[in-house]
């Protein structure tokens, strides 16, 4: 993203912000734990929330005080000053009034500023966040305690480096997420700013704020979310008058990842319009395959002769991808992703697969799976569907081309022939009947 980075006067403090996006009204996104605006961009997943934000509004988004390219020897901060600092971007962008969008930590900030400045705010947009942060209570019981948090605070500080929290956040996020994950956390705090942020943040309690806020609210919870549970999102829409309360699956906290369900409710909440995203989403079928007990086959063949055969392997594979009709996503060393638009021609690609590379004296294990895709411009699929493939290519055995029933089913009348392999635990996912393909 070209768009410039510019900096807000709020006090004594410098705090970075960019504007994108051209739509009729502004909308200021109040960011979670920490951000940093060159790094949202990095990762084609918060690109894509990012995007589709400014494609119906223009998009304000700034690093809160002590995070990302914001000044960081700042100290710990209370909600007024945050609040000026908000109010210091607005003005810096030339908003006089905008709507708000609030996830995680940011989202008691946005209650606050929403009820405090009314002029300033046409609406209020909540996302996995909580009223109240420590010390549970008959009213509020679903927050943790003191001791826990100062538990979960040096947590942070120690793991900052190698974890970032990212199992909390976004649980079933994939290796790629999971590095542009480390890289941004590192580049937006340091492991002592991100402990002294949780414990500035474990002092929120807004609960007595909700009744006072008079902006058209809407607020979005995940049902398994494991930083703020479902329970506090049904709160705070119970005590902000009139709010409204969508409930959506999944255990992500954070909403850069997989983000298209939360910014259709944004975006249906903003403009009345509910959007279709017909070209994002298509239904495929996924082929993984893997290469067993290659790492002893190099031991025993020596560096030369095993990158040999690995490019071998490599020829065939392609070979039999392109002879079916299949579009190579990714390989990562013997391994590969293919898609294809028809199941019956991706489980003939992978016991062709299976039958050459056995002439070489290669095993493979391949897993196959049938369902909606998500293919937003300019990155790789992704979805549910896509990782029940890689979890079925997981729990098969060498020779084995496991399919879920989902695939077996839409291939009957094909001639493919099955053995019907139980109910398998596939990891976050859960249980799923599967079927070894026999010819």
């Amino acid at each position: 993203m070209n768009a410039e980075i510019r900096y807000a006067r709020s006090g004594e403090v410098n705090v970075a912000y960019q504007v994108t996006g051209e739509g009729p009204f502004d909308l200021v996104l109040v960011s979670g734990f920490v951000s940093h605006l060159d790094h949202d961009w990095e990762h084609p997943s918060s690109a894509r929330l990012l995007e589709r934000l400014g494609s119906f509004s223009r998009l304000t988004r700034f690093d809160k005080r002590g995070t990302g390219l914001s000044d960081r020897t700042v100290g710990l901060p209370d909600f007024e000053t945050r609040m000026d600092d908000v109010r210091a971007v607005m003005d810096a962008a030339g908003s006089e009034r905008a709507a708000l969008f609030g996830y995680s930590e940011g989202g008691p900030l946005a209650v606050l500023f929403a009820a405090t400045y009314p002029q300033r705010v046409r609406a209020l947009v909540l996302y996995g966040t909580y009223a109240k942060r420590t010390g549970p209570d008959d009213e509020y019981p679903w927050c943790e305690t003191a001791e826990q948090r100062a538990g979960y605070a040096a947590a942070i500080e120690r793991e900052w480096g190698v974890e970032a929290d990212l199992t909390r956040m976004a649980p079933n996020a994939d290796e790629s997420f999971a590095r542009w994950w480390m890289a941004r956390a590192r580049a937006a705090a340091s492991p002592g700013s991100a402990r002294d942020l949780v414990v500035m943040n474990s002092q929120a309690d807004i609960r007595g704020v909700l009744p006072a806020v008079q902006a058209p609210t809407l607020v979005i919870h995940r049902s398994d979310d494991r930083d703020a549970r479902v329970e506090e999102g049904r709160y705070i829409a119970e005590h902000i008058p009139g709010a409204r309360f969508v409930e959506l699956p999944g255990d992500t906290h954070v909403p850069f990842w997989e983000p298209d369900d939360v910014v259709d409710e944004v975006e249906e909440f903003l403009t009345g319009l509910r959007p279709t995203g017909v070209g994002d989403r298509v239904l495929a079928t996924i082929l993984f395959t893997d290469l067993v007990g290659s790492t002893d086959r190099a031991r025993a063949l020596g560096d030369h002769a095993w990158a040999d055969l690995l490019a071998r392997h490599h020829q065939i594979v392609r070979r039999e991808i392109g002879r079916f009709g299949g579009e190579e996503i990714d390989n990562a060393g013997d391994g590969f992703l293919v898609l294809f638009d028809g199941p019956a021609r991706a489980i003939r690609c992978a016991l062709a697969v299976r039958a050459e590379l056995q002439e070489l004296g290669l095993e493979v294990r391949a897993g196959v799976h049938t369902g909606e895709v998500e293919r937003p411009r300019g990155s790789g699929p992704r979805g549910i569907a896509v990782h029940t493939g890689a979890r079925i290519s997981s729990e098969a055995s060498a020779g084995d081309v496991l399919v879920s029933a989902t695939t077996r089913d839409l291939v009957a009348g094909s001639g493919l022939a099955f053995k019907d392999r139980g109910e398998f635990e596939l990891k976050g996912i859960g249980q799923r009947r599967l079927f070894a393909a026999t010819s």
